[in-house]
C-alpha cells in the first residue's frame, strides 16, 4: 500500500488490485483542492485502473535505461517489480505536485546535493555518469526513455553565489533537470535539443532556463514546476489528459488529443492565446522534423487544480531525422502521420478556430526566420566542435527541408 500525497498533505492511498490492476482511495476528509489529478476529482468511490496504476501516477516513472536499472537494483529484494513498486522507490520525487511514501511513512524528499556546474564544465565521460545514476536514481521520478536525473544544485540556496534565486536551506527538492544519450546509439543528442529549444525560444515560445554540458554530453534544465518558495505548480502530461499509459503516447492526434483536450483543460481567459502558441509548438515540430513529439511531450501546469491551467514550457524537443532519416510525426495531423506542409498546418488552425490565414502564415514565417537565425548558431558550434559536425549537417538539411515545408 502506497500513501499519495499532494501539496504535502495526505490525500489517498494506492493499492493493487487483483493480478495487474490499482485502486486508489481519497482520505474521507480530504477537500476538493487536494485531487491528484484534474482527471481525479476527490470523491467516495474509489479510482479503479485495470491494468497498471492511473496515468497520473504513471506519468512520472522511470522508462528505459533508468528503469532498468532500478529493476536490476530492487527485484531481488522484492520478487518482483511493478509500477507499484518503482513508486516506491521513485515517488519521493517528482515532477509536479504529487509525491508517494510507504503508507506510514511521512514525506521527505531528501534529494542528494550536487553541483550544477560540475555537470556543465566535467570531463569525465562515462564515469561521470555512473556517478550520477548512482547518486539519484532513486530520487528522480521523471519519464523518459533516455536517462534523467532530478539533481539539488548547491548553487541554488545562496544568493551570494550569483544565482538569480536563492531557495530555503530546509528546501530538500530538486531543483534541475539533467538529461544524458547514449553516445553510440545518438551522438551529440545533447546539443540537438539545445538548438532545438533555442529555436522554439526565438519563436515566442516559453522555454525553461537551459545550459549545455561544455563537453556536449548533458543538458542541464531549471525545473519550470518550482515556484520560488520552494513548493511545486501542477504539472500534468497529455496522457494523462487523454486517460491514456505511457505505453499508448503515440496513439491519437494533434487535432484531438492535444489541442482539443488543451482546450477542455485549460480554464483560462488566456486559452485563445495559449491554443495559438501550442499551434505554433506543433508547427515547429513539425518544421525541424522531431518524430517524437508524442502525448507526454506537452503539458499543462496549474496553481490550484480546480482552477486556471496554463500550457506547460516547452521541453523534449529534438530533430530525430537526424538519426532516423524516415521518421514521422508521432501523432497525426488531417488523418496523416506524414511531415505537413503549409497548407496542412493552416487547415488545422482554421479547423479548430484559432484565428485567420493571416495569423498563421505570419506565425509560420516566425518559425521559419528562428530556425534561419539559429542555423547560423549551429554553423559557429559546429566549427568549435569538430564531433558535432555530421549531426549539424544532418540538422540543417533537416531544418531546411521543414523550413521550405511550412513556406506559403
Amino acid at each position: 500500500m502506497i500513501r499519495v500525497w499532494t501539496e504535502n498533505v495526505s490525500a489517498g492511498v494506492l493499492d493493487r488490485n487483483g493480478q495487474r490492476g490499482s485502486t486508489f482511495v481519497y482520505e474521507v476528509r480530504a477537500l476538493a483542492d487536494q485531487a491528484v489529478s484534474v482527471t481525479m476529482p476527490v470523491r467516495l468511490a474509489s479510482w479503479d485502473t485495470p491494468l497498471g496504476v492511473a496515468p497520473i501516477f504513471e506519468m512520472n516513472l522511470p522508462e528505459g535505461a533508468l528503469r532498468e536499472r532500478l529493476r536490476l537494483a530492487f527485484a531481488k529484494a522484492t520478487g518482483r517489480f511493478d509500477d507499484l513498486d518503482l513508486l516506491t522507490i521513485v515517488g519521493r520525487s517528482q515532477l509536479g505536485r504529487v509525491r508517494f511514501t510507504g503508507a506510514e511513512d511521512q514525506l521527505d524528499e531528501g534529494v542528494p546535493f550536487q553541483s550544477i556546474d560540475e555537470i556543465l564544465f566535467s570531463r569525465r565521460g562515462g564515469d561521470f555518469y555512473r556517478y550520477l545514476i548512482e547518486k539519484f536514481a532513486t530520487s528522480s521520478g521523471i519519464s523518459g526513455v533516455q536517462p534523467k536525473f532530478l539533481v539539488r544544485d548547491e548553487g541554488m540556496f545562496s544568493a551570494a553565489q550569483g544565482t538569480n534565486r536563492a531557495l530555503s536551506p530546509s528546501f530538500r527538492g530538486a531543483t534541475h533537470i539533467v538529461k544524458f544519450w547514449d553516445p553510440a546509439e545518438f551522438p551529440q543528442l545533447a546539443a540537438n535539443e539545445y538548438f532545438c529549444l533555442k529555436a522554439a525560444d526565438r519563436c515566442g515560445l516559453k522555454v525553461p532556463p537551459h545550459r549545455l554540458a561544455e563537453d556536449g554530453s548533458a543538458l542541464v534544465m531549471d525545473r519550470f514546476d518550482l515556484r520560488p518558495d520552494g513548493t511545486y505548480c501542477g504539472f500534468e502530461d497529455f496522457c494523462v489528459l487523454n486517460a491514456r499509459r505511457t505505453d499508448e503516447k503515440y496513439r491519437g492526434s494533434y487535432e484531438t488529443n492535444v489541442m482539443k483536450r488543451f482546450q477542455q483543460f485549460a480554464n483560462s481567459p488566456m486559452v485563445l492565446q495559449e491554443s495559438l502558441q501550442l499551434f505554433t509548438l506543433i508547427a515547429l515540430n513539425c518544421a525541424i522534423r522531431n518524430g517524437d513529439a508524442h502525448l507526454k511531450n506537452f503539458g499543462i501546469v496549474y496553481d490550484d487544480v480546480q482552477g486556471q491551467a496554463h500550457l506547460a514550457p516547452v521541453y523534449d524537443l529534438v530533430t530525430t531525422t537526424a538519426y532516423i532519416p524516415q521518421d514521422r510525426m508521432a501523432l497525426t495531423l488531417n488523418g496523416a502521420n506524414q511531415w505537413p506542409t503549409a497548407k496542412d498546418l493552416i487547415r488545422f488552425g482554421e479547423g479548430r478556430s484559432l484565428g485567420t490565414r493571416r495569423t498563421f502564415i505570419e506565425m509560420l514565417e516566425r518559425i521559419a526566420d528562428a530556425l534561419s537565425d539559429t542555423t547560423t548558431d549551429i554553423k559557429l558550434y559546429s566549427k568549435e566542435h569538430a564531433e558535432f559536425a555530421a549531426v549539424a549537417d544532418r540538422m540543417i538539411a533537416q531544418w531546411d527541408e521543414g523550413r521550405r515545408a511550412i513556406t506559403v
